[in-house]
């Protein structure tokens, strides 16, 4: 069922090594293919979102190949939308909004198959289109990469309690929705806002579990991986083309 670049990745990941992604929201097998050669550790697709469809998300996995693992971030964390999502062959899910560990432990059900989730077994890319059924329900237990995303100021006291729960794999913190928790929206350096991403950060070190963060851009992703973070999801598809693109005109006009 998975391929050796998605298996790698879990393993660098339980290691604590740096890896470092980009997040897609234009639902585009090119960009996916593009940033997959240009030698990102991982995608992180977004279909919260992003404008994508389940279609769009197995071309997008398609088109990064075996170049680079695609880990889709689901607009809402119900057993169907997590299945159908991991159907499309994607090494993991990214699960938005867990603030505490009852979420943490449905999350954990709808991505397991039984008797450790509730996940359904069906026949779809992940599956070889069946000619891999039985491969993918005996190892996407072992192989699916489960990320929880802590993005409120729930989740950050909480964090114990999520970290405790069996299962999962990583946390990703979202900064700018923590933030806006805290009424402070988009101030991600403010000190409240700062001290709950450190806990949350200091959390995982605590119990050897890889945290993640999102970095807008290229400086926010050192400091990340300076502060400890070894998930690093760093810009947009659109963010990187607007500012291409935003650089182009101003230095051709000038």
């Amino acid at each position: 069922m998975f391929n050796p670049v998605d298996r790698r990745f879990r393993e660098q990941m339980k290691n604590g090594e740096q890896l470092l992604g980009t997040l897609l929201s234009l639902p585009s097998p090119e960009v996916a293919e593009i940033c997959a050669k240009a030698g990102f550790d991982w995608l992180f697709i977004d279909m919260e979102h992003g404008t994508l469809d389940f279609a769009d998300v197995q071309h997008m996995i398609q088109a990064a190949g075996h170049n680079c693992p695609c880990i889709v971030r689901v607009p809402s964390n119900e057993a169907i939308w997590v299945g159908k999502a991991l159907d499309t062959g994607a090494a993991g899910i990214i699960f938005p909004h867990i603030n505490n560990a009852d979420d943490a432990r449905l999350a954990v059900l709808a991505g397991k198959y039984p008797p450790e989730g509730i996940r359904s077994i069906g026949i779809a890319r992940a599956q070889g289109f069946g000619g891999r059924l039985q491969e993918c329900v005996d190892d996407a237990n072992l192989e699916t990469v489960l990320i929880a995303q802590a993005e409120h100021a729930e989740a950050a006291r909480n964090i114990e309690s999520i970290l405790a729960v069996s299962g999962v794999d990583a946390i990703l913190v979202g900064p700018y929705d923590l933030s806006a928790s805290l009424k402070k929206p988009g101030k991600v350096t403010d000190p409240e806002v700062a001290e709950a991403i450190g806990r949350v950060r200091d959390a995982c070190a605590a119990r050897g579990i890889p945290a993640g963060i999102f970095a807008r851009d290229v400086d926010a992703a050192s400091r990340a991986f300076a502060a400890g973070f070894s998930v690093v999801c760093v810009a947009t598809d659109s963010l990187m083309l607007f500012e291409a693109a935003r650089a182009i005109v101003a230095r051709a006009k000038s």
